[in-house]
């Protein structure tokens, strides 16, 4: 026996209700002729919150609403809604579906939406079976205002996909189930493999309780949002990480229009500081988007530190495997674009110590030019400048008190690289001479440094002595 994935629709599958969209195809079509009193509230109120016992009470009574209409009084505007729907399905469960099927599980929509409603839907997304709540027909062709089965809902729910598991020999301890709702919680506990997404507040303590994965749809997996409200937790840093909140740092970001304003791009730059993360954070508040930053397993596997920049939409990427310029070693990175998400990179993977941290030029890994020829999405470079002045490598902290000669930070995004796809080599030159291009002169072919500037770039602010030689101080 094999398992199954059982999808939830509204606020799962879908962002939001789809009554919305079903309630302007009935009434375009004739079936219905006027919106249910309070429908816009109603509707609201489940975006926000989820189900209410009043909104499905409401659902409950819909079967009356189509007693004596012929069995297809509804094809018509099925298929109007679901040219409405279909483009609000995310990427992201696109992807889900086209995996669990490729893994050889059928997926199956489990709603309480009716199925004549929602069939037309299900086929476009080719999800394999739903299961919904059907509306018994009469021996005339007509519906009788009564359900035929189930009430696909709860408990209903979960003794429909009991039924259906049985019948299509699927084994519910392999399968996998999806829903927003505390109301799907019967389901969700009879599967072994269940998964809150977009979880009303009650669902979001019971999966944190139980330690089941919370999911979002509209965002690459791991990122964390904020409960209710739906933000990533990476914008709000970036909605309150405001230049003023860093006195001790003065901030410059040009270029900003040239990250594009939606779908996937991968930004390259340098990296000069840990304080290079924060002038990021503000870079990109000006853009208003998210980025999925990949960083060095290392900093990922510290206690706190790793947790902290998953929920921020990080990716972990282990330099020291067999070929870490394998497409797999790039998989989450190639997920995140195909999701219509920004990937940034920073291909020196560490900061440069010594004097590599003063010679002109850049080198460093070329997973930026590979992840380029896998998607063909834009390369986007950016500049950092000033980063070390706020926090040097020798330093365990900022210089958060250098309040009267702050230190400049500039943070410069350019047009896209001209690549020409024949050569990753090649074309990661290409990208390391645009970000270097941006520089400023003093960066990009500084002086020969002396031994104290030498010394901020190592961790314990000691010069190695087989390395003293190349300050000026020691020459």
């Amino acid at each position: 026996m094999t398992g199954a994935a059982f999808f939830d629709l509204d606020r799962t599958l879908l962002p939001k209700a789809s009554g919305p969209a079903l309630s302007a195809a009935m009434r375009q079509t004739g079936v219905i002729s006027a919106r249910m009193p309070g429908e816009a509230l109603l509707f609201g109120y489940f975006n926000l919150l989820g189900e209410s016992l009043g909104s499905i009470a409401l659902a409950r009574q819909a079967v009356l609403v189509a007693k004596g209409r012929a069995a297809d009084a509804f094809d018509e505007a099925a298929l109007l809604a679901a040219d409405v729907l279909e483009p609000m399905v995310g990427p992201f469960a696109k992807m889900l579906i086209a995996e669990h099927q490729e893994a050889g599980r059928p997926v199956v929509l489990a709603t309480t939406t009716p199925e004549h409603l929602v069939r037309p839907l299900a086929e476009r997304l080719g999800i394999d079976a739903v299961i919904a709540t059907r509306y018994e027909v009469g021996d005339d062709g007509r519906f009788t205002g009564r359900n035929d089965g189930h009430f696909v809902w709860s408990t209903g729910k979960r003794a429909a996909v009991r039924e259906w598991a049985q019948d299509n020999d699927i084994d519910l301890d392999e399968s996998f189930a999806y829903s927003d709702s505390i109301y799907d919680a019967p389901l969700l506990k009879a599967v072994g493999n269940p998964g809150a997404v977009n979880p009303d507040p009650r669902l979001q303590a019971l999966a944190i309780a139980a330690r089941w994965p919370v999911l979002h749809f509209d965002t690459s997996p791991g990122v964390f949002k904020l409960p209710i409200i739906g933000l990533e937790l990476q914008r709000m840093v970036t909605m309150l990480a405001r230049p003023e909140v860093f006195p001790y740092a003065k901030f410059t970001v040009s270029g900003a229009e040239n990250v594009p304003a939606a779908g996937p791009a991968i930004l390259v730059g340098n990296h000069r500081s840990y304080f290079d993360v924060i002038a990021m954070v503000v870079a990109m508040g000006r853009s208003g988007r998210t980025t999925r930053f990949l960083g060095k397993k290392e900093l990922f596997d510290a206690p706190g530190l790793g947790t902290f920049f998953r929920a921020l939409g990080g990716v972990s990427v282990d330099r020291r495997q067999e070929d870490p310029n394998s497409p797999d070693a790039f998989a989450s990175a190639v997920r995140s674009i195909a999701g219509g998400e920004l990937v940034g990179m920073m291909p020196e993977g560490t900061i440069p110590r010594g004097i590599h941290f003063f010679e002109p030029g850049m080198s460093g890994y070329p997973g930026a030019a590979r992840l380029a020829h896998l998607t063909k999405v834009p390369v986007i470079p950016f500049a950092v400048t000033g980063t070390e002045k706020v926090w040097p490598r020798s330093s365990k902290v900022p210089r958060v008190l250098n309040l009267l000669d702050r230190p400049e930070v500039t943070v410069t995004f350019g047009e896209p690289v001209d690549l020409k796809y024949r050569s990753v080599p090649r074309d990661m030159e290409r990208i390391f001479d645009a970000i270097t291009a941006m520089l400023p002169d003093d960066v990009r072919e500084p002086p020969r440094p002396t031994l104290a500037e030498m010394a901020l770039t190592y961790p314990d602010g000691k010069v190695p002595d087989e390395d003293r030689w190349y300050a000026v101080d020691g020459a």
